[in-house]
């Protein structure tokens, strides 16, 4: 009768030693069913799940021997014909990614993460950093972000209550945590849609716009009830722009000069366009800071407000329909539709309730630095890192980037 052992190998790693091990299994025709190898600071795990005939003795004899000389330690164990036709029947359970993010990684987070995985029915089949390696005395921008990502499978108790109580960590422990499917389209995205104010770019154009024009603290209280989602967004956005009437047309080339991109930004998009994404700007602001925007960094699609100018002066209204929530949706729809991708290979990132519409739309939609109700209202957010953070979401570890 046929044998199934799981060879389990620790030890120190050196080059060569998976190659030795398998050498011994090769010369006698081993069919290997399941492999994995991982190597932290030098320290190598090592799992072989074999198949071997009845008369296994010659083959696990060398095997220990091998062990020994290499200066490993080696475990056999032995599986039932139940054991393994149970495992091989849960590979049909759906998979899911959890991927932390934060400034640096805590003993404390991993513990809320993994108490919480395990209390939803699912169980972890791996963990890896996506973060590069940290120096102990490092304090450039290369170690202020870290990642780790858990692969988990199983079928969740309530992925609602998982999503609400990461929210919940995210808040106590100074954490992101993302929680999504792990198929096909979350490894194939093609399309990313950002809003521009407060998210793309660290401002508010309008309130910019409003302090030159004398109104600033007028503008800034209505920008923030319609942020919070308190105000109608078309209404509001006329009524800011009323208080611009007679601002010189110059005062915004001055203000588009001074607009800092948010920590990330340059970094995310040009990776992205390396390996072929499309970039979007979805915005409630302005074309002109949006044209500027695309011009910088090589923005493929800007769809924002358009600024009636009179004589060179702003007439505190802007021209044709308003980009608001339904229509930032309607766009991203029509861009995928252009592009000939499904939605779920788009990513969409904005800050403001007016942007929740597209960002569940997308298959990857992100609050990123969003108020506590935009948070709650998107699947996935992101407030204690920088737009390039994005990359770890889509699989990237460090050492990929460009």
């Amino acid at each position: 009768m046929e044998k199934i052992i799981l060879i389990h190998v620790t030890g120190g790693d050196r080059p060569g030693l998976t190659a030795e091990l398998s050498a011994v299994l090769a010369g006698y025709d081993v069919d290997v069913l399941d492999i994995g190898q991982v190597v932290i600071h030098n320290f190598l795990t090592l799992g072989i799940l074999i198949r071997l005939p009845a008369d296994s003795q010659p083959v696990l004899k060398d095997l220990l021997f091998k062990a020994h000389e290499l200066g490993v330690t080696m475990k056999l164990h032995p599986l039932a014909e139940d054991e393994y036709s149970s495992w091989v029947g849960e590979a049909h359970k759906a998979r899911y990614i959890i991927t932390l993010l934060a400034r640096s990684i805590s003993a404390e987070q991993i513990a809320a993460i993994t108490k919480v995985i395990t209390e939803s029915g699912l169980n972890i089949d791996t963990i890896y950093r996506l973060s590069g390696r940290v120096p102990i005395n490092c304090n450039d921008y290369e170690c202020s972000r870290a990642s780790v990502e858990f692969t988990v499978r199983g079928t969740p108790k309530n992925i609602e209550e998982i999503r609400s109580r990461f929210l919940d960590i995210s808040s106590e422990l100074v954490a992101d945590i993302a929680f999504q499917e792990d198929n096909i389209f979350r490894r194939n995205r093609r399309l990313v849609a950002f809003d521009m104010d407060s998210t793309l770019i660290q401002a508010e154009v309008i309130d910019e716009l409003a302090k030159e024009a004398g109104v600033g603290d007028q503008v800034a209280a209505i920008t923030e009830a319609a942020m919070r989602g308190e105000l109608d967004f078309k209404q509001s956005l006329r009524k800011r722009l009323s208080l611009l009437k007679g601002l010189d047309e110059s005062v915004l080339k001055d203000v588009a000069a001074r607009l800092p991109l948010a920590e990330g930004a340059e970094r995310l998009i040009s990776n992205l366009k390396k390996v072929g994404y499309k970039i979007a700007i979805l915005s409630g602001g302005f074309t002109y800071f949006g044209n500027v925007l695309k011009e910088r960094l090589g923005i493929d699609y800007v769809y924002a407000n358009e600024l009636e100018i009179v004589d060179g002066k702003l007439t505190g209204k802007a021209v044709g329909s308003i980009v608001d929530a339904a229509k930032k949706a309607e766009l991203l729809q029509e861009i995928a539709d252009k592009e000939g991708i499904s939605l779920q290979q788009v990513i969409a990132v904005g800050d403001g309730a007016n942007d929740l519409p597209m960002l569940n739309l997308a298959g990857l939609g992100i609050a990123f630095h969003a108020k506590p109700k935009v948070k709650k209202g998107a699947r996935q957010a992101i407030s204690n890192l920088g737009l390039d953070s994005i990359l770890y979401l889509i699989g990237v570890r460090d050492r990929e980037i460009l």
